[in-house]
């Protein structure tokens, strides 16, 4: 089990890796030896997401999200598997937090007079440097 949060974790067997060939440093056996790792997690499908955090986590994964609805994490930093698929595992689980913090919601206002004044006295005092402008470049010409 991957714990996320106290009250949500995820079982590994809800994941899918599968090692590929990784492009970049690697020497002689670049071409022999699949280091990258591709995580492939089912969203939609997992039992273990509650609705609002599924909704989130789409929302957060943008184009990594399949339109089956399948989180694919591609790990190619390290030059072993192991350390690419700790890494893809790390990253779904950052990612998962963050989708499991509700976004405080926006509460509308008005502003205040002060500030309607405020406001305007800035527009009256631009707009006073302006007219000034205009009068002196009349007398120029």
């Amino acid at each position: 089990m991957i714990r996320i949060t106290p009250t949500i974790s995820i079982d590994e067997r809800e994941l899918q890796l599968e090692f590929v060939r990784a492009s970049g440093p690697g020497g002689q056996k670049v071409n022999k030896v699949a280091t990258a790792v591709q995580l492939r997690f089912d969203v939609i499908n997992s039992p273990s997401l509650p609705d609002d955090v599924r909704e989130r986590l789409i929302r957060l994964a943008g184009k990594r999200v399949t339109d089956d609805g399948v989180l694919v994490i591609e790990a190619r930093r390290y030059r072993t598997q192991d350390r690419n698929r700790k890494d893809a595992i790390d990253r779904l689980i950052s990612l998962l937090q963050k989708a499991t913090v509700q976004p405080k919601p926006r509460r509308k206002t008005k502003p205040t007079l002060a500030s309607k004044e405020r406001r305007l006295e800035n527009k009256r005092r631009r707009s006073a440097i302006k007219r000034r402008r205009r009068e002196i470049s009349s007398t120029d010409e």
